[in-house]
């Protein structure tokens, strides 16, 4: 007699897929580096008269570099042969990301406020996105909308109450710097995997300072330097250290987790930060017209929001 032993097939259990944490993780990301970077805006207005753009820009890498070496030299260099293969990529994002970006940035500082500086970088999302539909990202309806709402909000604050804007000279180089931050944000997404974030950073940071490096000199024997001091050195420590080494960090970990356009619904916030961050420190004054226009950019931002935590799912 012969005992024959029926295997029962193990039962398959379906589960619902769990929400995505690194989603939620990116949103939070992209938020940190917004508020630091918001900072940044009064920092640099806060120098504009006392340090040439150039300078503050080569000097604020330098410190960026001494503050991401300890935790990055080593992973630079041991993905130093994939940074060589992709140098091309590297040296694009360092000329957008590093040089161009900040030095705009900087050179705005000189004529516009801080409040319009950070009104404007809130184009740059919008130039993020059309990026990413290029790509061939979709984008949605309710996240098209938010943007233009938060863009309205933003021309209609500029222009105080009008559409019709005359933009100043630093107004456009304010312009020129959301430009290039918005290719920057797009060259992220195609950023090799075997160069890590912290080896990308460093070398990124290493690329613009020496792009930098004869501008700079040529800055020296035009304009002189400047005196170092409290009044000085603070901002550039802050730049440096907070704008640089930490919220880029966070902002390139937040375009691997969530794209350049969604962190860019988060970024259309800065606006809001750089305005309350202005009249506390630097008595730069909204009325109601700038809460008004305020309440029109966060409610452009919740509605793209909204979509992007859908999709995430």
């Amino acid at each position: 007699m012969s005992l024959i032993t029926a295997r029962h097939p193990t039962p398959v259990v379906t589960r619902k897929p769990a929400p995505s944490r690194g989603a939620g993780f990116g949103v939070l990301l992209a938020l940190l580096a917004t508020v630091v970077w918001s900072g940044s805006f009064v920092a640099t207005r806060d120098m504009a008269d006392s340090v040439p753009p150039v300078q503050a820009v080569f000097w604020r890498w330098i410190i960026a570099l001494v503050a991401v070496a300890p935790f990055a030299a080593r992973p630079f260099w041991r993905q130093r042969k994939a940074i060589r293969r992709h140098f091309g990529f590297v040296a694009l994002a360092s000329l957008f990301g590093v040089a161009l970006y900040n030095t705009l940035v900087h050179q705005a500082g000189l004529t516009t406020s801080a409040t319009n500086m950070g009104m404007i970088m809130a184009a740059s999302p919008v130039i993020m996105a059309v990026w990413s539909r290029l790509g061939g990202e979709r984008l949605g309806v309710r996240r098209v909308l938010g943007m233009l709402a938060a863009v309205i909000g933003v021309l209609l604050l500029v222009g105080k109450g009008s559409l019709a804007v005359d933009f100043g000279a630093g107004d456009l180089w304010m312009f020129a710097a959301a430009l290039s931050f918005a290719s920057y944000s797009a060259l992220l997404k195609r950023r090799p995997a075997e160069i890590g974030g912290l080896a990308f950073l460093f070398v990124t940071f290493l690329l613009g300072a020496l792009m930098l490096a004869p501008v700079y000199g040529v800055s020296l024997a035009v304009q002189g330097g400047f005196t170092a001091g409290v009044a000085t050195v603070g901002p550039l420590l802050y730049v440096g250290v907070a704008s640089s080494a930490v919220a880029f960090f966070a902002w390139n970990k937040a375009i691997s987790l969530i794209g350049a356009a969604r962190a860019g619904v988060v970024y259309h916030l800065q606006p809001v930060c750089v305005a309350l961050l202005s009249y506390a420190l630097l008595g730069e004054r909204l009325g109601v017209l700038g809460v008004a226009c305020m309440v029109l950019i966060l409610g452009g931002v919740a509605l793209s929001s909204a979509t992007g935590a859908r999709g995430a799912a």
